[in-house]
């Protein structure tokens, strides 16, 4: 009876020290996942890597993760010529295979979020537009516009809409003077913009958009989706 006392409480000192090991193994390896991950055509603020399952050594042992969920935040891309800061992107990252020497990372699919707030929204639009939250699913753009020599501002509500795979399209659903000749395409010259969503891990791609009152949703969905070019 004692020696098998003695077992067991080697059994649970030893269990506890692989416990440990495992943890500080997954927060060393999040730490330096974090370092590598890598998006095209932009940068990124701030990553944080989290590793999920257990065991994690077995898990590396057979170069293969259960979910790995990735948060970036402050990406920039370049569109137009005109900056585009998505404040937020969250991706859960399931069956991701490890190459040689972990030097890459490959999830067999994907789902996510993006957030692009309003005040990033208006950054990205033209000169002197704004845009901010109109309720009930629109957005509400604002831009001042050259009438005979008057400066007219104007206000629209919007509708997002996802085209092209990557591009996110602002169009009025109705311009106020939109009878008087030549009004209408002044506006929307102001009012309506296309912009890329670009630079996201490879093989992340949007999905679908949503006007919310913190700012534009994206929902993300991929395969095979890149963490590290």
């Amino acid at each position: 009876m004692r020696a098998l006392r003695i077992l067991l409480v080697l059994l649970v000192v030893v269990g506890g020290i692989f416990v440990a090991v495992d943890r500080v193994a997954v927060h060393l390896a999040e730490s330096e996942a974090e370092d590598r991950v890598s998006i095209s055509g932009g940068s990124a603020g701030k990553t944080e890597i989290s590793i999920k399952g257990f065991p994690f050594l077995t898990q590396v042992a057979a170069s293969r993760l259960d979910r790995v969920d990735v948060s970036l935040s402050g990406m920039r891309t370049e569109a137009g010529g005109r900056a585009v800061r998505v404040d937020e992107v969250r991706a859960e990252l399931y069956d991701v295979k490890l190459g040689a020497g972990y030097s890459t990372a490959t999830a067999a699919r994907a789902t996510g979020t993006a957030i692009v707030s309003y005040k990033d929204l208006t950054a990205a639009a033209d000169d002197g537009v704004t845009v901010a939250y109109g309720g009930d699913g629109k957005v509400k753009v604002t831009g001042t516009v050259e009438v005979l020599g008057r400066s007219i501002s104007r206000s629209v509500l919007s509708t997002v809409t996802q085209v092209d795979g990557d591009t996110v399209k602002v169009r009025a659903d109705e311009v106020p003077g939109e009878g008087i000749p030549g009004v209408e395409q002044l506006v929307r010259q102001k009012t309506d913009f296309e912009r890329d969503i670009d630079g996201l891990p490879k093989g992340l791609e949007l999905r679908k958009t949503q006007v919310t009152e913190k700012g534009l949703e994206i929902a993300l969905e991929g395969s095979d989706v890149s963490l590290t070019g």
